[in-house]
């Protein structure tokens, strides 16, 4: 049974999350600077590919025994998975940076600060639980690929592949 704290953060961070959201169109400032909104954009899509892709790889190579694809069995270090660990709080932090960048409001931007801060701390727990669950294997796992940073993950994953 969850505890009241357990309850504390994804409130904090559903809030936060729909709250920049709305804001995002509600604020949004038509005299801003073009290249930084479209840097947001790209930062956007950049999010959707962290977001989806997960589901596909862990559908593909999860071992999910007929649940949803969150319910893997086995340690995923493919696709994404091979990227970063935790794709998904990764597509929630970048969206949370990337919705200032397309509303160019300090609001906005507050509240993407809460989000990203909320994101990154959530992936400590998530750590513990795989730990727990794949034990070892989990562990040689976060020695070999970056919990988000996906720019050294994708350096990691190049430097692998010309000495392989």
């Amino acid at each position: 049974m969850k505890t009241g704290r357990a309850y504390f953060l994804p409130t904090i961070l559903t809030l936060a999350a729909v709250a920049q959201i709305v804001l995002a169109f509600v604020l949004y400032n038509n005299e801003g600077s073009s290249i930084v909104r479209n840097a947001g954009w790209v930062l956007l899509w950049v999010s959707a590919v962290f977001g989806w892709l997960p589901i596909f790889t862990l559908k593909k190579w999860g071992k999910t025994e007929g649940r949803g694809y969150v319910h893997t069995t086995v340690v995923v270090d493919r696709g994404i998975y091979a990227v970063v660990r935790h794709p998904q709080y990764l597509a929630g932090m970048l969206m949370g940076a990337a919705l200032p960048l397309i509303a160019q409001h300090w609001l906005v931007a507050l509240l993407g600060a809460v989000v990203i801060v909320v994101y990154y701390w959530d992936t400590f727990e998530e750590e513990r639980s795989c730990i727990e669950k794949f034990g070892a294997a989990y562990e040689g796992y976060r020695k070999s690929v970056p919990r988000v940073n996906f720019v050294a993950g994708m350096m990691r994953l190049v430097r692998r592949g010309v000495k392989g």
